[in-house]
């Protein structure tokens, strides 16, 4: 799969909820994220846990820039956490791990996050799927998307919150 994707600090959670109300987009819920980064060779490797029953193994490949950019991803369902998990750590080593609160909204083909991730505050995150469409229709609804919210340069995140928190 293929996402173009951008990362920023969010200044106000409240104004970015209202501005996402205002641009139409779709409150699909809100949850509790346990993300595990292990040592991967290239790209980033992590295991997401969302409550006791339900995880994903994710792995994605994205430039370091705080510009918006593609990020290619694969995801499967992990059905025995803890031996998975112990595997993994024992045979990649364990990184580090990010907790958050993720409040996810949709419009069209964009995934909105507004995230509060444990130690390090406040973050909204774009990620326009590309299914469907062509990459000038992603990119229009993408900078649409980013206008709307106010995202500015200077607020911009060029790295993983793994990388932020290492």
């Amino acid at each position: 799969m293929k996402n173009l994707e951008v990362k920023a600090k969010c200044i106000s959670p409240e104004l970015a909820i209202q501005n996402l109300v205002g641009l139409g987009a779709t409150h699909e819920k809100k949850m509790c994220q346990v993300d595990t980064y292990f040592n991967a060779p290239e790209g980033r490797l992590k295991l997401r846990e969302e409550g006791s029953d339900f995880a994903s193994l994710i792995y994605y490949h994205r430039c370091d820039t705080a510009e918006s950019c593609y990020s290619d991803y694969h995801i499967c369902q992990i059905h025995d956490l803890d031996s998975f998990k112990l595997i993994l750590s024992s045979a990649l080593g364990t990184k580090v791990i990010v907790e958050k609160t993720r409040d996810l909204w949709w419009f069209g083909n964009t995934r909105v996050h507004l995230d509060h991730v444990s130690g390090l505050g406040d973050f909204i995150e774009l990620e326009t799927v590309l299914r469907n469409q062509t990459e000038t229709s992603a990119w229009l609804e993408h900078n649409h998307v980013k206008d709307t919210l106010k995202i500015v340069e200077e607020d911009l995140v060029p790295v993983s919150y793994s990388d932020l928190l290492v």
